[in-house]
């Protein structure tokens, strides 16, 4: 198995903390579908196709939304240990077949908005519970469309009766189409469930509540424990989505980068967030939720945002088994 080396001015420790912290972020049931290259000059990002979900994920989109993602924590994390990341997204023949390159870009410190978002890397869950019925208020709407704009994305705040009623018509569509898919549900059985010893997929713990008929979105069943009474889910979630500006992989990439921070701001303000991510799977809904946005943005995917109590972390694997050896041909 791989071991963790030296890379961008940092020991074999710093590096695996790194990699620790880039191993945090979300990704469609928890399938952590990245690997790292580590060489003395820099960190290779490739997408472990192995772990992709060809039927929920045909077009590999929230793979590489996820790989975004990891990037995001990644670039905070050595700006921690001061070093200042050159990323190169889709670098080509300079690594081929890798979806981001991480160089040494000089030195810095990190400042304080990005040391609150590193600090909230390992608490930061997917919640899948039902949420309070508590309205988030306008400055922290705002601080969430920030955070993406940072990362040269937009969130769009659903809030118009009318657009809420059609988001969620898109939801229950797509969500309806997957259920009668059996590859996509053979895809949710084989990673949720009571699987002992698991470092991937959605355990019981984390899974949320059943799903039931009153609920006013459509969400997916991960094997949760039947709900309490009264336990239903909030009737009025702020809801957004997460758009890319241009269509394709560096449009996901980028738009994962703005997703993580996106879910980091939240984290740090004491909010909650989940993936309402049916409409943006399957194709012909993806193009309707677009045409409904205007045309010009891309819909990467969509947030449920609120107050809600604390959750468990989801497993991960070990960051040795992240690692591609210099032996190893780099996953194309």
């Amino acid at each position: 198995m791989a071991q963790v080396t030296a890379a961008l001015g940092l020991g074999p420790d710093q590096v695996e903390g790194v990699l620790a912290a880039a191993s945090l972020a979300p990704s469609v049931h928890n399938t952590q579908p990245w690997r790292f290259q580590v060489k003395r000059d820099r960190i290779e990002l490739y997408a472990d196709h192995g772990r992709r979900l060809a039927a929920t994920d045909p077009e590999d989109r929230a793979l590489r939304l996820s790989c975004g993602a990891a990037l995001f924590n990644l670039r905070l994390a050595l700006e921690a240990r001061g070093v200042r990341p050159l990323v190169s997204m889709l670098p080509g023949h300079d690594a081929p077949g890798a979806l981001a390159v991480v160089r040494r870009g000089g030195s810095i410190k990190i400042n304080a908005e990005n040391r609150a978002l590193l600090d909230a890397v390992p608490r930061r869950r997917t919640n899948r519970t039902p949420f309070l019925e508590a309205p988030v208020d306008p400055r922290q709407r705002h601080a969430l469309v920030r955070a993406a704009e940072l990362e040269r994305s937009w969130l769009h705040v659903i809030s118009t009766p009318q657009d809420r009623a059609q988001l969620k018509r898109f939801v229950r569509q797509a969500h309806e189409i997957q259920l009668g898919d059996e590859g996509v549900q053979a895809e949710l059985a084989a990673f949720t469930g009571h699987r002992p010893g698991a470092a991937d997929g959605v355990p019981p713990a984390s899974a949320g509540v059943r799903p039931a008929m009153q609920d006013e979105w459509a969400f997916r069943d991960f094997q949760g424990p039947e709900r309490h009474p009264g336990k239903d889910y909030e009737s009025d979630p702020l809801v957004v989505v997460l758009c890319s500006f241009y269509d394709g992989p560096l449009g996901e990439l980028q738009a994962g980068q703005a997703m993580q921070r996106v879910l980091l701001t939240a984290t740090t303000r004491g909010l909650s967030a989940s993936f309402l991510s049916q409409p943006v799977e399957v194709r012909r809904v993806r193009e309707n939720l677009r045409r409904a946005l205007g045309g010009m943005l891309v819909p990467q995917t969509v947030l449920r945002v609120g107050f809600s109590t604390p959750v468990p972390a989801t497993p991960r694997r070990p960051v040795a088994e992240l690692l591609v050896d210099a032996d190893e041909h780099a996953p194309c």
